[in-house]
C-alpha cells in the first residue's frame, strides 16, 4: 500500500506543479504612471500606460481607459514609442464621454517588465478631489500560447488631485465660505483680499470658469465684495491688482454653494409597515445633485406608551445610521424619521408610521386558521362559521336597514319643538357674542406679546424662532405627541405652546437644543381629541425670539377613555367581533343540539308508528278474515231478503273500516314527513 501511494504521488506531483505554474502566470498587469499627483487647473500633465507581462509572453493588448470629462481633457495620446508594433486601429479617444481605446498586437509575443504602451496628455479643466482615471472591466491581455488565453490579473489606476493655481495676485479669503474644497448652504458670499505691496486699483469678476482672467476694468480700491443669491454650484472669484500702471497676476478662489436638500426618497419597512414581527428592517436611499450625500440619521419615536424617556438637555436627537437599519421594537405604534444629509449640511426628512401588533390570526397551511395562542380551527369549521356569520350579518343588516327606513319615515316632515328652537337660537347668539370677544382678547394679547418681545429683541441680541422639521400631525388620542427641529445656535431653550381650540386650554413645555442645534420634545401623556394650535419660541437667557408660525393639528378620536385607562377602537372592535363569534357559536351549538334531539325523537316516533301500523294491519287482516268467513256462510245458505241485507251491510262495513284505517295511516305518515 505504501508503494502504491509513493507511485501516485510521483505521478500527480508534476501535474500539481504544472497547475500551480499556470495559476501563477495568470497575472499580467496594466499600469498608469504616475498613480497619483496634484495638478493645477489650466495645467497639462502626462500619464504613461505600461504593460507588465509577469514573465510570460503576450501578443495582444485591448484596453479601455475611463476619465471624468468634466474635470480632464485629453490633448492627444502618443504612440511613437510603444511596445505595440501593430495597432488594430489608431488610438480612439472621446472627450465627451471620457473614454480612450487602445488595441494592438505584438507579433511573436513579448515578455517585458515595464513596457510602454502609450503616453496620455491631459489638460486640467476643473478642480476635483479625488479624480479617478481607470481601466474598464472589459480590458484584456492575451497570452502568446496559440489559444488566446486572457491573462490580465491586475490593474493600477490613477488617482489625482486637481486644484486651483497658486495665488499670483492679492491674497483672497471668504468669511462665509472659507474652505475652497467644502460645500456651504449660504447663497450670499463675502470676499476679502489684501496685497503685500501698495496697489492702485483692483479688477475682479465672479464666474463659473475656474481660470478666467478678469477683464482689466478697475473696480476701485475696496478690499471686499459681496455677491447675493447665487445659484447652486461652484463659482470662482478672479482678482488682480494694478501696480505702477501694470496689471499683475490673477488669484483664483473657489466657492461651492448648495442650498437644495437631497431628493425625496421612500422609506421601506420590512416585513411590512404593520407587522407582528418584533424585528424590522428599515431601508432608504436617495441622491444629491450638487455636493453629494454625506450621511443618514434616524430617530424612532414611540407613540403608544411612555416607554421612551424624554431627551435630556444636550442629548442628540438623531443617531447616524446606514441602510438597511435593523430595529427590534415591541408591540406599539412608532414614527420612523430618517434624515438624509448632503455635503453642505442640508437635509431631507422623511417620516414613516410603523405599527407592531400582536398577530391574532395566522394561516396554517393544510390545517386551518390559528387564533393567537388558542389553537387551530380546521378549515371545515372555519368556512362553516364564516358562512353562518355572513348569513347572520346579512340578515341583521337587512333588519337594521328596514328599521332605519322605518325611523326615517317616522321622522320625516317633523320639526323641532319651539322650546328647543328657542334654546338653540340662544346658544348660537351666546357663541357669536363670546366667540368674538375671545378672539378680540387673543388678538390684543398677541399684539402685546409681540410688542414686548420686539422691544426685548431690539434691546438685546435677536433670536430666530426654532425651526420645526418633525411633528406628529397625523395623531390620535392613543398616540404620543412629539415635535422636533433645530435652532440657530446650540444650547438654546425651546418653549413649546399647544392650545386646544375647543376648550381654550393651553399648556407649555420646554426643551434644550443639543450641540448639533437639534431639539426634540415628546409629551408624556395622551392628548384629548380636538383641534390644536401649536407654536414655539427660542429663549437664550432673558431674551425671547418672536413666536413661530402657528401649526394647526388635529387629534382624532380613536380610543375610548375610562378614567386613566384607554380602550382603542381596534381593541373594542376585536372584543365586539369576539362577542359576535361567541353568540354565533352558541347559536350553532343550540341548533345542532335541537336538530340532533329532534331527529332522535323523530326516529323513535317513526319506529312506534311502524309498530302501531303493523298491529293495525294485523287487526285489519283478522277482521277481514272474520267478515269474509261470515259472508261465505251467508252466501251458502239460501239467503232470504234479510240475509241479503245482512250481506250488503257486511260489505259496506268492510269497505268503510278498510278506508278509514287507510286514511288514518296516510295522515300520520304525512305528519311525520
Amino acid at each position: 500500500m505504501a508503494a502504491i501511494k509513493k507511485i501516485l504521488i510521483s505521478i500527480s506531483l508534476p501535474f500539481l506543479l504544472w497547475s500551480v505554474t499556470i495559476e501563477t502566470v495568470q497575472a499580467a498587469r496594466l499600469l498608469l504612471s504616475p498613480p497619483s499627483g496634484t495638478f493645477a487647473v489650466g495645467s497639462i500633465f502626462e500619464t504613461a500606460v505600461f504593460l507588465d507581462t509577469e514573465k510570460q509572453a503576450v501578443n495582444m493588448v485591448d484596453a479601455t481607459i475611463i476619465f471624468p470629462p468634466d474635470k480632464l481633457q485629453l490633448v492627444s495620446p502618443t504612440t511613437g514609442q510603444s511596445v505595440i508594433s501593430v495597432w488594430t486601429a489608431a488610438p480612439i479617444f472621446n472627450n465627451q464621454t471620457g473614454t480612450i481605446r487602445l488595441s494592438g498586437g505584438i507579433p511573436g509575443g513579448l515578455n517585458v517588465n515595464r513596457g510602454l504602451i502609450t503616453n496620455l496628455t491631459f489638460r486640467v479643466k476643473q478642480v476635483g478631489e479625488p479624480v479617478l482615471v481607470k481601466f474598464s472591466n472589459d480590458s484584456q491581455i492575451l497570452a502568446n500560447d496559440g489559444r488566446g488565453t486572457a491573462v490580465l490579473g491586475d490593474v493600477q489606476n490613477g488617482v489625482y488631485k486637481l486644484i486651483l493655481p497658486p495665488p499670483a495676485g492679492p491674497i483672497v479669503s471668504s468669511e462665509t465660505h472659507p474652505d475652497q474644497a467644502r460645500w456651504y448652504p449660504e447663497k450670499n458670499i463675502i470676499f476679502r483680499w489684501t496685497s503685500l505691496d501698495p496697489v492702485e486699483q483692483y479688477s475682479y469678476v465672479l464666474s463659473r470658469d475656474p481660470v478666467e482672467n478678469s477683464d482689466g476694468i478697475s473696480e476701485g480700491k475696496n478690499n471686499s465684495a459681496i455677491y447675493k443669491n447665487l445659484v447652486d454650484g461652484t463659482h470662482y472669484f478672479h482678482i488682480k491688482s494694478l501696480r505702477d500702471g501694470i496689471w499683475g497676476g490673477v488669484t483664483h478662489f473657489a466657492v461651492n454653494v448648495d442650498t437644495a436638500p437631497p431628493a425625496e426618497f421612500p422609506i421601506d419597512i420590512s416585513p411590512a409597515e404593520r407587522t407582528s414581527s418584533k424585528r424590522q428592517f428599515v431601508s432608504f436611499t436617495t441622491t444629491d445633485t450638487q455636493s453629494g450625500l454625506d450621511h443618514y440619521e434616524m430617530k424612532v419615536v414611540n407613540l403608544t406608551a411612555n416607554l421612551v424617556q424624554a431627551a435630556e438637555p444636550g442629548e442628540s436627537f438623531f443617531i447616524e445610521t446606514v441602510s438597511p437599519h435593523a430595529l427590534a421594537l415591541d408591540f406599539g405604534t412608532y414614527d420612523v424619521i430618517v434624515r438624509a444629509y448632503d455635503q453642505a449640511g442640508n437635509f431631507r426628512e422623511i417620516t414613516k408610521r410603523l405599527k407592531v401588533v400582536n398577530q391574532i390570526f395566522e394561516i396554517v397551511t393544510g390545517q386551518g386558521v390559528k387564533i393567537s395562542r388558542a389553537g387551530i380551527i380546521p378549515w371545515f369549521w372555519f368556512w362553516l362559521l364564516m358562512i353562518i356569520l355572513i348569513a347572520g350579518l346579512g340578515f341583521l343588516a337587512w333588519r337594521v336597514s328596514h328599521w332605519h327606513r322605518q325611523i326615517a319615515t317616522r321622522r320625516e316632515n317633523k320639526e323641532l319643538p319651539k322650546e328647543l328652537k328657542s334654546k338653540l337660537s340662544e346658544l348660537k347668539r351666546y357663541r357669536q357674542k363670546y366667540g368674538q370677544l375671545l378672539l378680540f382678547i387673543v388678538l390684543i394679547g398677541s399684539l402685546l406679546t409681540t410688542h414686548q418681545t420686539s422691544a426685548e429683541i431690539i434691546d438685546s441680541v435677536q433670536l430666530a424662532p426654532p425651526f420645526v422639521s418633525s411633528v406628529s400631525r397625523d395623531l390620535s388620542n392613543k398616540e404620543i405627541f412629539y415635535i422636533g427641529g433645530n435652532t440657530d445656535v446650540s444650547n438654546v431653550t425651546v418653549l413649546i405652546y399647544l392650545q386646544n381650540l375647543q376648550t381654550g386650554e393651553t399648556f407649555s413645555a420646554k426643551t434644550v437644543s443639543d450641540t448639533k442645534r437639534d431639539w426634540f420634545y415628546r409629551h408624556q401623556t395622551f392628548l384629548t381629541p380636538g383641534d390644536y394650535l401649536l407654536w414655539n419660541q427660542s429663549q437664550l437667557g432673558e431674551v425671547l425670539s418672536p413666536p413661530s408660525a402657528q401649526i394647526k393639528m388635529t387629534v382624532q378620536q380613536t380610543a375610548i377613555q375610562f378614567g386613566a385607562s384607554r380602550l382603542s377602537y381596534e381593541t373594542l372592535y376585536l372584543l365586539i367581533a369576539l362577542g359576535f363569534l361567541l353568540i354565533i357559536s352558541g347559536l350553532i351549538i343550540f341548533l345542532i343540539y335541537h336538530i340532533h334531539q329532534g331527529r332522535k325523537k323523530q326516529k323513535l316516533f317513526a319506529k312506534e308508528f311502524q309498530e302501531a301500523e303493523e298491529s293495525i294491519r294485523r287487526g285489519f287482516a283478522v277482521l277481514r278474515r272474520d267478515l269474509e268467513a261470515e259472508l261465505k256462510l251467508v252466501r251458502r245458505l239460501n239467503p232470504s231478503e234479510t240475509e241479503k241485507q245482512r250481506e250488503l251491510q257486511l260489505l259496506e262495513d268492510l269497505n268503510s273500516v278498510q278506508q278509514h284505517i287507510g286514511q288514518e295511516v296516510w295522515d300520520i305518515e304525512k305528519a311525520l314527513e
